[in-house]
């Protein structure tokens, strides 16, 4: 079997081990950016982040991370306790301190912050958030094509945990890649309550059949920044896409698949269930939209 890899797979960078670390209004080196025991977020999972990467000295799309954050920190009743260009400015800040200029990924984590007593109770978190800014030098590095294996845990309801939540609690998705690993994939695709393919336990996930791009009604997925950006060029180059309901069959079937994400942008699928998908590398589809990507990001960030 062909080494296992990622959607976050990245080279390996030496800088990263002298790295600087935002933590609570202080910039800190790697070793001491720690929190406590207490903390809600290691605690009960109690949070909230985004993921952010760095093209030619701008943050892409940053806008929309921190329209999602906060809209996530008022979901969860989470105050964060900074403006939101408060925020911004020590990301920058985080930023200027590595020395930071392109090929970087930041991860912006906020918790309920340290509690009182070891419990669940959201008013024993009584000191404030904490707030963490990890910044790394990341240059994507995918081998080939990943596989994909279909898993049992499924993506829920609103009411159980929306999935739109780029929550801390991830345990779902995390037992959802183990579930993929050991059926000998690189990562799970997950079902909807009602059988419909939907995502991964890390992206979102996407299909071209006869030219159409398909991918799910999006009740059910994280509401990711990437996917919208590929179903608004799809629609801005007369390239068809519709979110709607597939099944597994339709996905066998599919010419192409492809992931979406922050990290990856549009990372091609080999195989799904052992299945090949189209001739099992990127295809031309994915292809375009990969070409039509990069320029938006280089729009973005001119």
């Amino acid at each position: 079997m062909q080494d296992h890899v990622t959607t976050h797979q990245a080279q390996e960078d030496s800088r990263n081990e002298d790295i600087l670390i935002y933590l609570n209004g202080r910039i800190v080196p790697k070793a001491q950016a720690v929190v406590s025991v207490y903390d809600s977020g290691f605690m009960l999972g109690d949070g909230i982040w985004e993921g952010l990467r760095l093209y030619d000295g701008t943050w892409a799309f940053l806008s929309d991370h921190f329209d999602r954050l906060f809209e996530a920190a008022k979901a969860i009743d989470l105050d964060i306790g900074m403006t939101r260009e408060a925020l911004i400015s020590g990301l920058l800040e985080t930023q200027k301190a590595n020395g930071m200029t392109t090929d970087a990924h930041a991860r912006l984590m906020i918790t309920r912050g340290p509690k009182t007593r070891p419990f669940q109770h959201p008013s024993l978190s009584q000191s404030g958030p904490t707030i963490a800014i990890i910044m790394e030098h990341s240059r994507p590095n995918m081998p080939r094509p990943i596989r994909l294996a279909t898993v049992p845990h499924l993506r829920g309801l609103p009411m159980t945990q929306d999935p739109k939540l780029n929550s801390h609690s991830k345990l779902n998705c995390i037992l959802a890649c183990i579930a993929a690993e050991k059926a000998g994939a690189d990562e799970g695709l997950m079902l909807d309550i009602n059988g419909f393919v939907n995502t991964t336990n890390a992206c979102n996930f996407f299909i071209v059949r006869k030219g159409e791009v398909w991918t799910s009604t999006g009740d059910y997925c994280m509401n990711g920044i990437t996917r919208q950006k590929v179903i608004d060029l799809c629609h801005t180059n007369d390239i068809p896409c519709f979110e709607r309901n597939y099944s597994l069959v339709d996905t066998y079937g599919a010419d192409e698949a492809f992931l979406t994400g922050t990290f990856g942008a549009q990372t091609p699928v080999a195989t799904i269930d052992g299945r090949q998908i189209g001739t099992g590398e990127m295809g031309p589809v994915t292809e375009k939209l990969r070409g039509l990507y990069k320029d938006l990001i280089a729009k973005e960030c001119a």
